[in-house]
């Protein structure tokens, strides 16, 4: 009898597992990243082919899988053909369980060429100050794979 129970309480717990996605998520799944696109100041979708000294707005749709709220930066990084990093910019928020949000940062091309976006999602810590104010720290730490946009000037 207590055999059977065994059995049975393992097949149980193996059912559990394999049901349940949240049991075990994935470092790099924890948030999602989709549709990598340029916008303008409206929110409303542009071309890729973009004018120099004309302010976009670099977007993606991303979404929480988590049950819990996870504290985010969002970070896009610019690189020019040669692979040269020409601007770094980032905000933080917070996302609650499911939710999805669009974030945007600005930036502006100083000269044509071949650009690519390369967008980031990371996690943040909350620290305690030698004043004891909370600042929010960057942890070198992904919560999804990272998104790429070509842009052209």
């Amino acid at each position: 009898m207590i055999k059977q129970l065994s059995v049975i309480f393992s097949i149980l717990l193996t059912c559990t597992i394999f049901v349940n996605p949240a049991f075990a998520i994935e470092p790099l799944d924890r948030v999602d990243i989709t549709n990598p696109r340029l916008v303008n100041s409206f929110g409303s979708q542009i071309s890729n082919q973009i004018n120099v000294n004309q302010q976009v707005q670099i977007s993606v749709d991303i979404k929480n899988n988590q049950e819990k709220a996870q504290e985010f930066a969002y970070i896009v990084q610019i690189k020019n053909q040669n692979n040269i990093t020409m601007s770094i910019n980032w905000v933080i928020g917070s996302l609650n369980p499911g939710q999805t949000f669009s974030p945007a940062l600005s930036w502006t091309p100083k000269t044509s060429g071949e650009y690519t976006a390369e967008i980031f999602v990371w996690d943040v810590e909350n620290i305690v100050n030698n004043d004891g104010k909370i600042a929010k720290i960057i942890k070198n730490d992904a919560l999804a794979q990272y998104a790429t946009l070509k842009i052209i000037s």
